[in-house]
């Protein structure tokens, strides 16, 4: 593995989201001084934040998985998660919402997910899950170490005996293929593919490789912090600070000082000027571009993932005993289409399927009194393919969301008042390429060695993280991209990562 020539005393990391918090963390813990500057008033990146009429509202990321993977991050620095973070498992993870009117509670436990589909879909299809479910274990189990969490100097770096286990489990066949050999029943089959849509891509083209998503999502379990998803960066912040790590809020990056090979000192808008040995880019690509002075040339384009929609409602608190969740998924009934419409065609969901989070299910805190907090995300084209003109379409476009939400849980939109919309223009205005903040979608062209890398050719001392270099998309993908980071600096620690694998 490539690492940064000479000194590395001093860091830099511009931006305080999930991978510079986790690269600044292992660095710390390695011995290196670690200033990390950050454009905002606060840390989180895309795990945004908005204070409105007494609601504490996630603008970013709304699903937590993989727990252990947070935890290797307070390890770092000699902390642990459950020091700084009351993390809340959520049960059911999910409440799938189908539109024949049928439903089903998705667990995480083995047990009870089984006697949930058997109760759903039959027998067979139970004993499908839990095949389905050794099989998704074995994957994340050979992918995570070999695949997941390595970098990668080129495409041989592939040729490992990891690579073989893949293989030989079906990693590299399509994904939702991969699904129906364990599950006939289609509604189950949306359930273990639905994930695809993190990675920008249809499940039927997906590889049977981002499958380990699934694994994440139906098997891993999902968690929520008390605070809402701000608890994660603010909890992650202080205790990198504790750890000796300077932050230099509202300090957007203008420039930086190149000398020769390497970078010298990082440059504020303020005037300010940071000495640095090593410098880790967090931004989004065309900022990091940008400020690199170089955009590297690739025998195909990169490709954005799908944007989103995301709507943020309040409404009257759901009564005791409603049966109402913290993640609700509402498939539509023209599944397929949604891929056509928002990937290929470039328009707005013609049967939309939606995310409806409510977030005060696990922290009632986060609305004032008597009230519920939603977070509904439609996916939608992004800019580079979309045709929509969101300024005059938007409010719309919302309102039919709200629609499908009454038509299947009527009591969330009782006294609905609508706080807050983001859409991919807006995205885009936040600096997010293609006005998505999903990256990159993970095509085989762009995954693994063949994403854009976390080093940069022609200068020595400065390595990237974040979504839009290995390993990709998500919050605990984030974390890890901040690992990696840290890796290329120091190379690899004498301790590794802690990897739980939940046994099915």
């Amino acid at each position: 593995m490539r690492t940064v020539p000479g000194r590395t005393d001093h860091v830099v990391v511009v931006g305080a989201g999930l991978s510079g918090l986790s690269a600044a963390m292992h660095l710390a813990g390695r011995g290196r001084r670690v200033t990390v500057v950050e454009r905002g008033a606060h840390p989180g990146g895309r795990v945004g934040r908005a204070d409105i009429g007494g609601y504490r509202i996630d603008t970013g990321p709304t699903v937590l998985t993989m727990p252990d993977i947070i935890d290797d991050v307070f390890a770092a620095v000699g902390e642990s998660l459950s020091d700084r973070l009351d993390l809340i498992e959520v049960n059911p993870s999910y409440t799938a919402s189908f539109a024949d009117g049928t439903a089903l509670r998705v667990h995480s436990d083995a047990d009870a997910m089984a006697a949930e589909i058997a109760h759903f879909a039959g027998a067979a299809q139970a004993d499908g899950y839990r095949r389905l479910r050794a099989w998704l274990t074995k994957l994340y189990r050979a992918e995570f170490d070999g695949f997941i969490a390595a970098n990668f100097d080129s495409p041989l770096s592939l040729l490992t005996p990891q690579l073989a286990r893949l293989t030989a489990l079906g990693a590299f066949r399509r994904w939702d293929r991969m699904v129906r050999r364990f599950l006939s029943d289609e509604r189950l089959a949306r359930v273990f593919t639905f994930q695809a849509l993190y990675a920008g891509v249809p499940p039927h083209r997906a590889l049977a490789v981002y499958a380990v998503i699934a694994y994440m999502d139906t098997i891993a379990g999902v968690y929520f912090p008390r605070g809402g998803m701000r608890a994660l960066p603010d909890a992650l912040a202080a205790a990198a600070s504790d750890a000796g790590v300077e932050f230099r809020y509202n300090s957007p990056v203008s420039d930086l000082e190149r000398s020769g090979d390497r970078i010298v000192a990082v440059r504020t808008e303020g005037g300010e000027r940071i000495a640095a040995d090593t410098v880790v880019l967090t931004t989004e690509l065309p900022d990091t571009y940008r400020l690199l002075g170089h955009t590297p040339r690739r025998l195909l384009r990169l490709r954005p993932a799908p944007s989103a929609v995301v709507a943020h409602i309040g409404c009257r608190a759901v009564p005791p005993g409603d049966g109402i969740g913290h993640h609700t998924i509402m498939f539509g009934d023209k599944w397929e289409q949604t891929f056509s419409d928002i990937i290929d065609d470039g328009r707005v969901m013609t049967d939309p399927s939606l995310l409806v989070t409510r977030p005060t299910a696990g922290d009632p805190t986060l609305a004032p009194a008597g009230r519920d907090l939603l977070y509904v995300l439609a996916p939608a084209p992004n800019l580079d393919v979309g045709h929509v003109d969101w300024a005059t379409q938007r409010d719309g476009y919302v309102g039919q969301m709200m629609d499908m939400v009454g038509s299947r849980l009527p009591s969330l939109t009782d006294g609905a008042e609508v706080l807050h919309v983001v859409d991919p223009a807006d995205w885009a205005r936040q600096g997010m390429a293609a006005g998505t903040p999903f990256a990159l979608a993970h095509t085989f062209g762009q995954t693994g060695p063949f994403r854009p890398a976390n080093t940069v050719r022609g200068i020595d001392n400065v390595v990237l993280a974040g979504s839009s270099t290995v390993p990709g998309v998500g919050v605990p993908t984030a974390l890890l991209s901040g690992r990696l980071a840290a890796d290329r600096i120091t190379g690899l620690p004498t301790r590794r990562a802690r990897t739980q694998v939940v046994q099915s």
